[in-house]
């Protein structure tokens, strides 16, 4: 028997133990593996594996399971895949486990055979949620264990077509002698149950911790191992969630699924651009087109510049990067003669989403002019469009269905880049602009 440390970090490993990481350079990380042997070698049976040409591999369409919620099934690329390994990721109390067990009681209505494998609440608790939740229990069975052998036989032989994890950094093998959630621990599980998952052709999903960086507990390996990486996100404290897809075999990573967390469970939201959008006019506040995926969404924008009473102005952004807001303060201030080094910004996304294509440029910018002049951009109005640093307005793709949302939701104008401006599907007023000074210009005149 030998053994090795590992950084539970950033998974470097050494021969001896270090209090910080030469990897990393984190404290005190490093815990120790225990590497079993035998005849002072690991024993590996070697065998021949006849390769296959990729054209007599059989394939169907049909081994693509939807699941009935369109947000999810849009983030997978049409629902889960027979075989694959997917690691649903989140804070503590977002919805992972409640949004699984919904899913599990949609697909044992179809017939399915469910494995939810438990190893953080009891079998009784389980059945509470799902009570709670209104979720059919007929055609799932629960499996209290965190022993990963028994889990697996257990699996074989009840032969599911989908099993549940909750949740990976609970699972231990005891071939290691490290604590469960441990990096070599998650590591020797999530591939075991790699392997168990292609070999019977099971559909897995691992619950994952996070770590306070927001990142998966545990080596990255596991990304690596598994098929799909979906990050559930969100504030705990606040209704609405979003998937989005890190990592995908199967399908696009550009798409996201949108949810509200009601006392029922975890809904989809059909029209999210409703809820990035308010009916109140003020100065600062303006309208952008972005798309996400295949999806348009209307976001809006909100900007406050105040004079500050600092050496150094403050810069805060969220949902949008803090970079790029820097830059497009100084395009504003040099290419449009608006002053804003004197005043504190603040640009805000409505609704926690994320916006950091480069298409809400001159939405910004045009907010961040309408809070420092303190004038109202007209309501009916959407702006698209990028802004380079010489302060010109480029195009941007996919413009048709951004103001085709935009219509469908009742706007009337859309500020948009001259070379996108020939657009004859909508019934719109179209405005091309050609820089941000004209734009400052068109939107805040008097």
């Amino acid at each position: 028997m030998n053994s090795r440390f590992v950084c539970q970090n950033c998974g470097a490993s050494a021969p001896k133990w270090l209090g910080r990481c030469p990897a990393c350079e984190e404290y005190n990380t490093m815990v120790e593996e225990v590497i079993e042997r035998k005849g002072g070698q690991a024993s590996r049976k070697s065998e021949v594996v006849k390769p296959l040409p990729l054209s007599e591999i059989p394939y169907s369409k049909e081994a693509r399971t939807g699941l009935g919620i369109g947000e999810l099934d849009r983030v997978l690329g049409g629902g889960f895949v027979k075989g694959s390994l997917v690691l649903l990721g989140g804070d503590p109390g977002i919805g992972k486990s409640t949004l699984m067990l919904q899913i599990s009681g949609m697909m044992s209505r179809t017939g399915k055979k469910i494995l939810y494998v438990n190893g953080e609440e009891s079998a009784y608790q389980v059945r509470m949620r799902a009570e709670r939740l209104g979720v059919d229990v007929q055609g799932i069975s629960v499996l209290t264990a965190t022993q990963l052998d028994s889990i697996i036989e257990s699996a074989r032989a009840y032969e599911p077509d989908l099993m549940v994890i909750d949740s990976i950094q609970t699972i231990y093998t005891s071939r290691l002698s490290s604590a469960p959630g441990s990096v070599a621990q998650v590591r020797e599980c999530g591939g075991e149950l790699m392997r168990f998952t292609k070999e019977r052709a099971v559909t897995t999903v691992l619950i994952g911790h996070v770590t306070k960086y927001g990142a998966i507990a545990g080596p990255k390996t596991l990304e690596h191992m598994v098929d799909a990486v979906l990050y559930f996100e969100g504030e705990s404290n606040q209704q609405y969630r979003i998937i989005r897809a890190i990592k995908n075999r199967f399908g696009s990573t550009n798409e996201i699924g949108i949810f509200e967390m009601t006392a029922s469970g975890i809904k989809e939201v059909i029209n999210p651009s409703h809820l990035f959008m308010s009916d109140a006019i003020y100065s600062g506040s303006v309208t952008v087109a972005v798309i996400e995926g295949s999806r348009p969404l209307l976001v809006e924008v909100q900007a406050l510049t105040s004079p500050t009473f600092y050496n150094f102005p403050q810069r805060v952004a969220t949902g949008i990067d803090y970079k790029r807001l820097s830059m497009l303060l100084a395009v504003l201030e040099r290419r449009a003669g608006i002053g804003v080094y004197g005043f504190d910004c603040f640009v805000n996304a409505v609704g926690g989403i994320k916006v950091l294509e480069t298409s809400n440029d001159l939405g910004i910018v045009l907010a961040i002019a309408s809070s420092v002049r303190d004038m109202v951009i007209e309501r009916e109005t959407v702006v698209i469009g990028e802004v380079g640093l010489g302060g010109e307005v480029r195009s941007v793709y996919g413009m048709l269905p951004r103001l085709k949302e935009a219509e469908k939701m009742g706007f009337k104008r859309a500020i948009v880049p001259v070379r996108n401006s020939h657009q004859n599907s909508v019934k719109m007023k179209i405005v091309g602009v050609a820089d941000v000074k004209e734009a400052v210009r068109l939107v805040l005149k008097k």
